[in-house]
């Protein structure tokens, strides 16, 4: 059935938007209500606009300026995963401030934006990224906002039908946005913070239990010795069916040596799998901009599931799919192509349909922890027979065969346990901190949807 607008031409708003689609009921159906509060347009809260420089980058290490790029720019608060540092040769690189606002302008995720809490002060950002400075309202608010279900309405009506980037000075002057009562705002300011020191608190609960996972395999200070020149036998090379150099890099066999060296058992994956399935492509004309989310590598870490440039299948197709290919709870998951090597273990029931990236298996767990597993192969013990695995190709790929003989150190059952134990502590925080973000969220979206006082009442309910 045809969904069709009717409007004046002098209610044509302030960029004068043409295109029918700018115009649909349900867009102006988030107008009409945001109206109905004190607010404001977009443009009369940013005091300042401005890109970031294309900076020369190194690791982070300590003392380091961050380097924000649009990978890092998540959903309300910024990811450390794949974070750089600016070369230090760089002078006066521009710098970021606590309460700036950072969008991704442009490529994947574009419209992401995240709030600079104190930890992120003294950062810089890439070309890519817009940092905006809010005046009159608390910028804790704004980010849960424009992360809301409204504020990305909001984002995707602006996107559709025009040609300019979507983060751009004209296109987010369109949004409304509403003042609240200072209950709310300081209740999105208080949440944000609390999220963020739970997430600290994965991180460093994480580590602990990666480092209890190396001085127990005697690797605690292990630092692997990349050779520039080496030698290899040919009948290595026959045997492994392989004759690029870095396969025989010494350091990937150093780092076994190394455990059999400390009498460390090791035993091939393969001996833990019950069953090993691929995910599914049912190729990118099948992709919406929503429905049931199509899990791709980009959306696996050691912590978990992210919505990264996040794709979606039809209900239909995933009624289809989800018998063979959605995980289910303690399923072990792990990337095989593009980004190999991750894994995790599922902690709760989710829908949505692996990609073909992405392996599921069925451990025993008689024979060894799942989470002990699952940090075994994300620690640098995984990640060096990773590498040399998929190492010699421009796309990276691990067959099933080289993932079946990857070899796992044994540590006693109780060892495993308490390592298990600090993975689990590790995912609660991360898991609450969502939580406490998605309600501050919904409380916004009440406010909107049924008035301040309801998201008060709400939010009195919940505390």
């Amino acid at each position: 059935m045809a969904v069709f607008s009717i409007v004046k031409l002098s209610e044509l708003e302030g960029a004068k938007r043409l295109d029918a689609e700018y115009y649909r009921p349900e867009y102006l159906e988030i107008d009409q209500k945001i109206k109905r509060l004190k607010h404001f347009q977009f443009n009369q809260i940013i005091s300042s606009f401005s890109s970031g420089k294309n900076l020369p980058q190194i690791e982070c290490c300590k003392d380091k300026i961050a380097y924000i790029r649009t990978q890092n720019v998540r959903p309300i608060l910024i990811d450390k995963e794949g974070l750089t540092c600016i070369n230090p040769q760089v002078k006066n690189p521009p710098l970021l401030e606590e309460g700036d606002l950072v969008f991704v302008r442009v490529g994947e995720g574009v419209g992401n934006s995240s709030i600079i809490t104190s930890e992120w002060a003294n950062s810089s950002y890439s070309d890519n990224v817009i940092r905006i400075k809010i005046r009159y309202l608390d910028p804790y608010f704004v980010i849960v906002f424009l992360n809301s279900n409204v504020g990305k309405k909001y984002l995707e009506r602006v996107k559709k039908g025009s040609a300019r980037s979507l983060i751009s000075k004209e296109n987010i002057n369109l949004i409304k946005i509403f003042e609240p009562l200072p209950k709310i705002a300081q209740y999105c300011r208080d949440t944000i913070r609390e999220a963020q020191t739970l997430i600290a608190n994965s991180e460093s609960i994480y580590s602990q239990a990666e480092n209890l996972l190396l001085e127990e395999l005697g690797l605690k200070d292990f630092k692997p010795k990349y050779e520039k020149t080496y030698t290899a036998k040919l009948s290595d090379a026959f045997s492994a069916h392989r004759i690029d150099a870095e396969y025989f890099q010494p350091a990937y066999e150093e780092i076994i040596e190394k455990l059999r060296e400390n009498n460390i058992e090791l035993q091939p994956l393969r001996k833990f799998i019950l069953s090993i399935q691929k995910g599914i492509e049912p190729g990118s004309e099948n992709y919406r901009d929503e429905g049931k989310p199509f899990i791709r590598v980009s959306n696996l870490s050691k912590y978990g599931f992210t919505d990264r440039d996040q794709k979606y299948l039809s209900e239909e197709l995933y009624q289809q799919l989800r018998e063979t290919y959605e995980p289910k709870q303690g399923d072990f998951l792990l990337t095989k192509d593009a980004t190999p090597g991750i894994a995790y273990v599922v902690k709760e029931q989710i829908e949505g349909i692996i990609s073909s990236g992405i392996l599921r298996l069925q451990i025993n767990d008689n024979e060894i922890n799942k989470e002990y597993l699952a940090l075994c192969i994300n620690s640098i013990v995984g990640k060096m027979q990773v590498e040399r695995d998929c190492g010699g190709s421009v796309i990276l790929h691990w067959k099933p065969e080289q993932v079946k003989r990857l070899q796992i150190p044994i540590l006693p059952l109780s060892i495993q346990q308490e390592i298990a134990s600090l993975v689990q502590q590790s995912h609660e925080a991360r898991r609450k901190a969502k939580e406490l973000l998605e309600l501050a969220k919904r409380a916004v979206e009440i406010a909107i949807e049924e008035g301040e006082e309801k998201a008060i009442n709400f939010l009195s309910r919940i505390k």
